[in-house]
């Protein structure tokens, strides 16, 4: 049996790179599937959705899933079981760049559950798989006849050496100063998340329209496989909402006005609750018991939907918000640092109803979060965990593990911070965020929660950093639009946007954008980031009321650390037989050692509470690897005198010969010391014989001619030479007797017979 023909479209890159959509050929019982390749890398996307929704559902049960497979980069998984378990947070936070484009490209009133399943199955380390999971999960729907806005496609854009490129590999990612990913459809920016060394609002916008040319080729390929495949239009039909057309006339006329009202008059958000709760409760009353059985789904629908366009157009009108700020105004804040006596760096930062109680931890490089995936393998030292527990809003539900979104949150702050930690910092830093309220932004809280808290542990970070989430209601009809600071849960919700935006003084260090309406103009981003802008000034300003710089050391109970360097052969001299040597001086100093191999470099680091610890076990390591520098100054201790000299041992089992010529300028008979004595000399190199040289003589002021005693007259004053005379012209009686002619010199040297 021959193979099928596949269906293949091609797509070219700005910079001549192409990528290839292919169905036809793989996964052919589900309702679409696509192999999306680039060079060596290949995704194969799939997507199944019922055909009906389930009875009470009225939400999109979308489960997006991305997967990578070991094989794809010939490795074995490095777990117990020797296979692949649950998602590693980077896969996660891959199905989330996915989920958030797609879910708003689904018709609102579409219920049945959709399954898309992305796999890497073959890797390539030029091409990042976490660039094509969009393209690949929209190309697989597009194919369908699954009702979809789309479609869609994302792509990274880095900015390297000044330059924008898409879809970088990652060996080039790591040397840029802009790294983002954004999501689109033809017309509209859907989703935007990234990174950046402090860049400014408008170097962002450069960086989004770049990406969204690249997107629109992309969406192109997409349209023409669907019509090759036959799978355009139209589109399955569906009936998943049930509409009473009496009902909702009655829920608007009677409690539009009575709801904007309450929007209107600011409240807290357990208030503004209970008034609009109260509004339907009084218009239910008007049915009887049998009658709410059928009016009050219909009529808590139809409230939620009044609640909502009351609450923008009150915006829109009035220019008041629910709890009473204008547009532009940060709710209160108040902050405070070493709240936790035990943690080594704590903080609490409050804004409104939103609070964040924050911790760091130090440790040493064996406490590092290991990073195993198919593309990458590392220990990351700088790490941030964002936990979101239910009783911050109020609720009582089930714990079920991390879910996507403490991931997702989490990591957005992370790297909001990660560019302030000095690279020469030696610790291995762990952030730990608890949110204990929530009304709009924890994630915003994190980061300024997490700023406040290195600086109250010592970690000395460039610069502080805050950040602020944005919002925007828009009215298509009027063109009215209106960009909020500091959002709320109700207007997160009710909005047309989430944007979070991150940075010091200086510019932008992370962002994470999702936009829920089409045709979003680029002068509306533009306005919504120098807003965010003044905001996030605003909130840097009450952070540094608080403390204002790192503190100049650690605290008393966090492990101090220091951190050397030698050549890689002294490691196993360091580590003993057995691991005798290192661990004898673990305990006794009570300090931890970790060493990693570099190159031909070995990195040592030294961690303990103590430093008088910490500064021993630096002596014990120098002991066993020190080298000894040509024009260093040593105070060595005399261990053996002889009449030609004295041996000095500058450290433990390194010594070297103090000739009696070289303890003073003037001439001596005898060896003025004693073994045990403390002597200061100067390494002046070795000898033909690799023996080491050693002075006292070259640290003492050189006394003057006139002082000097006859016959102690220094090789420099003998006198000079015409050398411009022909060798075999000069006097016999003149030339200086070599050393090895001089009779009492045809022996053995005494200091040879001293080992």
């Amino acid at each position: 049996m021959n193979a099928p023909q596949a269906i293949i479209e091609k797509i070219q890159l700005s910079d001549g790179r192409e990528i290839t959509i292919e169905t036809g050929k793989l996964a052919k019982q589900a309702n679409g599937a696509v192999v999306v390749r680039m060079g060596g890398t290949m995704l194969l996307a799939t997507v199944v959705a019922s055909k009906d929704a389930k009875p009470g559902v009225d939400f999109l049960p979308l489960t997006v899933d991305y997967r990578e497979k070991f094989y794809s980069a010939g490795k074995i998984p490095g777990n117990f079981f020797r296979r692949e378990a649950r998602p590693s947070d980077e896969e996660i936070l891959t199905m989330r760049l996915v989920d958030r484009v797609l879910r708003p490209l689904f018709p609102s009133d579409f219920h049945a559950e959709v399954q898309v399943m992305i796999s890497l199955i073959s890797y390539d380390k030029e091409c990042m798989p976490e660039s094509l999971a969009g393209l690949a999960a929209s190309a697989a729907i597009a194919i369908t006849d699954i009702p979809f806005n789309g479609p869609m496609s994302e792509v990274t854009v880095a900015r390297i050496d000044g330059k924008l490129v898409v879809n970088p590999s990652m060996e080039n990612l790591a040397k840029a100063d802009l790294n983002i990913m954004v999501g689109a459809t033809k017309d509209s920016i859907v989703m935007v998340e990234g990174e950046m060394d402090e860049i400014s609002e408008q170097e962002m916008i450069e960086a989004i329209k770049f990406a969204h040319e690249e997107i629109k080729v992309q969406v192109a390929a997409q349209e023409r496989l669907a019509e090759r495949v036959g799978k355009s239009l139209p589109k399955r039909e569906y009936t998943h909402e049930d509409h009473n057309e009496e009902i909702r006339e009655k829920v608007w006329a009677a409690t539009y006005d009575k709801v904007y009202e309450v929007a209107k008059t600011p409240s807290a958000k357990e208030e503004r609750h209970d008034n609009f709760q109260a509004i339907l409760e009084e218009f239910l009353t008007q049915y009887s018991e049998e009658e709410l059985e059928v009016a009050k789904p219909f009529a808590k629908i139809y409230f939620h939907d009044v609640e909502k366009e009351a609450m923008r157009q009150m915006i829109l009108n009035e220019k008041i918000r629910l709890d009473g700020r204008t547009p532009e105004t940060i709710r209160p804040i108040w902050s405070e640092v070493d709240y936790l006596p035990g943690a080594h760096g704590s903080a609490i930062f409050t804004r409104g109803e939103t609070q964040s109680l924050t911790a760091v931890t130090l440790g040493s490089v064996k406490d590092a979060n290991m990073v195993d995936t198919v593309a990458i393998n590392y220990d990351q030292k700088f790490f941030l965990h964002y936990n979101f527990p239910p009783f911050s809003t109020g609720e009582a539900r089930p714990l079920r593990g991390t879910s996507r979104r403490e991931v997702g949150h989490g990591n957005l702050a992370q790297r909001a911070l990660a560019k302030m930690i000095p690279t020469e910092n030696p610790y291995t830093i762990r952030i730990v965020s608890d949110i204990l309220e929530s009304n709009g932004s924890s994630s915003m809280a994190t980061v300024c929660a997490g700023t406040l808290a290195l600086m109250d542990a010592g970690v000395q970070i460039s610069k502080p950093v805050s950040g602020i989430a944005m919002g925007l209601v828009t009215d298509p009809k009027s063109g009215k639009f209106t960009v909020l600071s500091d959002i709320l849960g109700d207007e997160d919700h009710l909005g047309d946007m989430d944007f979070k935006v991150t940075g010091t003084a200086d510019g932008i260090t992370a962002c994470q954008m999702d936009i829920k309406v089409e045709g979003l103009t680029m002068d509306i981003m533009e306005k919504a980031l120098i807003q965010a802008k003044d905001g996030r000034l605003h909130i840097l300003n009450e952070l540094l009321k608080t403390l204002d710089a790192p503190r100049p050391d650690v605290k008393p109970h966090a492990p101090k650390m220091e951190v050397l360097e030698v050549p890689k052969d002294f490691i196993g001299a360091i580590i003993g037989p057995g691991g005798k040597i290192i661990q004898q001086m673990q305990k006794d100093f009570e300090t931890v050692i970790a060493i990693e191999e570099i190159g031909e470099i070995g990195r040592i680091e030294i961690s303990g509470v103590s430093r008088e610890n910490i500064n021993a076990t630096i002596a014990a390591i120098n002991e066993i690897c020190f080298v000894p520098v040509v024009g260093s100054v040593y105070n060595g201790k005399v261990v053996k005198v002889m009449d030609f000299g004295a041996f000095v041992a500058i450290a433990k089992g390194t010594e070297g010969l103090l000739h009696i010529s070289e303890i003073e300028w003037a001439r001596l008979d005898k060896v003025p010391y004693n073994e045990g004595d403390m002597v200061e000399v100067k390494f002046m190199g070795y000898d033909d014989r690799k023996k080491m040289k050693l002075s006292r003589k070259v640290l003492l002021d050189r006394p003057a001619r006139e002082e000097r005693p006859q016959g102690d007259r220094p090789q420099g004053d003998r006198p000079q030479y015409n050398n411009d005379r022909p060798r075999e012209n000069r006097p016999q009686g003149d030339r200086p007797q070599r050393r090895d002619d001089r009779p009492e010199n045809n022996g053995p040297r005494q200091e040879d017979n001293h080992n």
